[in-house]
C-alpha cells in the first residue's frame, strides 16, 4: 500500500488521505480547507489524481472538513461508492446541500454588493451538486468487514466525536493502516468514547489539540455564568457553533441551566439553522452513538426556538432584548453567524462565546487573538463585544486523552502519522507519543507520498 496525504497536514482542516494498493485508489475523508487564504484556495485546484480513478471514498465523519469536498470530486467526474456509518449519511444529507446552498448565497451576497473580486463570483459548487453526490453513498455498519475495492476491505469503530463517527481501518493482503478520524472524549456528556483497536500495521491519528490539555471545570457553570453576566448588562450572547454536533449539545446545556435555575427559564434561545430539527431527530433515531435517553433528546430538542427563514434570521439582529443566539459556522468563517456579528459586535455590552477550536486564519482564531475588527462582507466591523472562549465544551480528544487511547493498543505501529492539527499541536504530540509510549511517529507534509511495506 502507498499513501499520499492530500490535506490535513499542517491544519485541521481539508483531511484527505489517497491509499493506493494494486491497481486501487482509494480516498479517506474529502474534506475542504478552511482558514488561511492559501488553505482556501487549495478547494479550487486541480484534484491531484483524477477523481474518475478513484475506487471509492471511506468517510470518518461527516463534517465539512471532512465531507465537504464531495460535492466537487462528483461534479469533476468521481462515480465510486462513498462508504460511510448509517448516521454520518443522515447527518450528510443535511450537512451538503446547506453547504452548497450557503456557498450560492455567499456568492449572490458577493454580486449584489460587489465586494469580490471576481466578476461574477461563483460558489465552488451548488446545492444541486451535493445532492447529486447523495446518490453515490453507501452506508455501512459498525464491527462488520465491508469491501471497498478489489484489493482492500474496511472495517469501523465508533470514535465518539459526533454522531455516526468512526474509526477506519483499511486491510490490503500484507497489511492493516488505521484511521482515527476525530476522536471523542471519554467521559463526554452526550457522546459514547472511542473504542479502542488492538493492532494495526500503521496508524494516522488526529492532534487537534495535541499541544494542550482541556480545562478541568465545568464547562456548564462557566457557560451558565458567561450568558447570566450578559443579559445582567443587557446584552446578547452569540455562540458561533457547528450546527451538527455542537449545537445539540449546546442546547441539551442550555436545558440543564434552564432546568436548574442557574440561568433564567424566561431568557430568550435562538437555534437559527435551518438543518437543526432534522438533526435533532437523527440523534433519536441512532440511539446507539450517544448516552442520551429519548427523553433527554426532546428536552434538548425544545430548549431553543430554531429559526428557518432568512427573514426570522434578519428579524433577531433588530431585537435589543437579552437572548441567547445560537449560529453556524463555528469558526465564523460564514453562514448567518456572519450577520449577528455585523449586527452585535460593536457593542460592548454583548458576548461572543467560542466553544469550539479556532482553525488559524478563521474569524473566530482572529477575535480569540484580541482583533479589534473583523472583515466581513468586505467591511471591517469594529469588535467592542467581550469576546471568551469554553475550551472544554471540544468534541476532541485533548493530548492527555488521545495517548490514554493509543495506549491501548496491544503492540506500537511500525509508523504512526500525525495528522489533522496545526503545526505546534502535531509537533507537541509527536514528542507526547515517542517519549510516552516510545512509538515510532512523524508529521507527514502536504502532499507528501509514503510507501507501507
Amino acid at each position: 500500500m502507498r499513501i499520499k496525504f492530500l490535506g490535513g497536514t499542517g491544519t485541521v482542516t481539508g483531511s484527505k488521505y489517497l491509499l493506493s494498493a494494486g491497481t486501487s485508489n482509494i480516498l479517506v475523508d474529502c474534506g475542504l480547507f478552511q482558514g488561511y487564504k492559501q488553505l482556501r484556495l487549495r478547494n479550487w485546484d486541480k484534484f491531484p489524481i483524477e477523481p474518475a480513478k478513484l475506487n471509492a471514498v471511506v468517510l470518518t465523519h461527516a463534517h465539512l472538513d471532512h465531507s465537504g469536498y464531495l460535492p466537487l470530486l462528483v461534479k469533476n467526474g468521481f462515480n465510486g461508492k462513498i462508504y460511510c456509518s448509517e448516521a454520518t449519511f443522515d447527518l450528510c444529507k443535511i450537512l451538503l446541500p446547506d453547504s452548497g446552498r450557503l456557498l450560492e448565497e455567499e456568492a449572490g451576497y458577493a454580486n449584489r454588493h460587489g465586494f469580490s473580486k471576481h466578476s461574477p463570483a461563483l460558489p465552488l459548487y451548488s446545492e444541486a451538486d451535493a445532492i447529486r453526490a447523495l446518490k453515490f453513498f453507501s452506508p455501512v455498519g459498525f464491527d462488520s468487514s465491508f469491501q471497498v475495492c478489489a484489493e482492500l476491505t474496511a472495517e469501523m469503530r465508533h470514535a465518539g466525536h459526533i454522531l455516526g463517527a468512526a474509526i477506519v481501518s483499511i486491510r490490503s493482503d500484507t497489511s492493516r493502516i488505521t484511521f482515527s478520524g476525530d476522536l471523542g472524549r471519554p467521559n463526554d456528556p452526550i457522546m459514547m468514547p472511542p473504542e479502542f483497536v488492538k493492532n494495526t500495521d500503521y496508524l494516522v491519528v488526529e492532534s487537534t489539540y495535541g499541544n494542550r490539555l482541556h480545562d478541568t471545570s465545568d464547562p456548564l457553570l462557566v457557560l451558565g455564568k458567561t450568558i447570566n453576566d450578559t443579559a445582567n448588562r443587557g446584552g446578547v450572547t452569540i455562540i458561533p457553533s457547528f450546527a451538527l454536533g455542537r449545537a445539540q449539545e449546546l442546547m441539551y446545556y442550555i436545558h440543564l441551566l434552564k432546568k436548574s435555575g442557574a440561568i433564567p427559564a424566561i431568557l430568550p434561545v435562538y437555534l437559527n439553522s435551518p438543518m437543526a430539527v432534522d438533526a435533532t431527530q437523527i440523534y433519536n433515531k441512532h440511539r446507539r452513538d450517544h448516552r442520551l435517553t429519548s427523553e433527554q433528546c426532546e428536552a434538548m430538542c425544545h430548549a431553543a426556538k430554531i429559526v428557518n427563514s432568512v427573514e426570522e434570521s434578519i428579524a433577531l439582529n433588530q431585537k435589543k432584548i437579552p437572548m441567547v443566539i445560537i449560529a453556524a459556522s463555528g469558526m465564523a468563517t460564514g453562514g448567518r453567524v456572519l450577520h449577528h456579528l455585523k449586527a452585535f459586535g460593536s457593542d460592548p455590552r454583548n458576548t461572543i462565546l467560542f466553544v469550539g477550536f479556532q482553525a488559524g486564519g478563521t474569524r473566530g482564531a482572529s477575535m480569540i487573538a484580541g482583533a479589534d475588527a473583523i472583515k466581513i462582507h468586505g467591511e471591517y466591523v469594529p469588535l467592542r463585544a467581550e469576546v471568551k472562549q469554553i475550551d472544554n465544551l471540544s468534541a476532541h480528544a485533548d493530548r492527555g486523552e488521545i495517548i490514554g487511547w493509543l495506549s491501548h493498543f496491544a503492540a506500537p505501529p511500525k509508523q504512526t502519522f500525525i495528522t489533522h492539527g496545526e503545526p505546534d499541536a502535531a509537533d507537541v504530540l509527536r514528542k507526547g507519543i515517542e517519549e510516552t509510549l516510545h512509538w515510532p511517529c512523524r508529521v507527514p507534509e502536504y502532499l507528501e507520498e509514503v510507501e507501507l511495506p
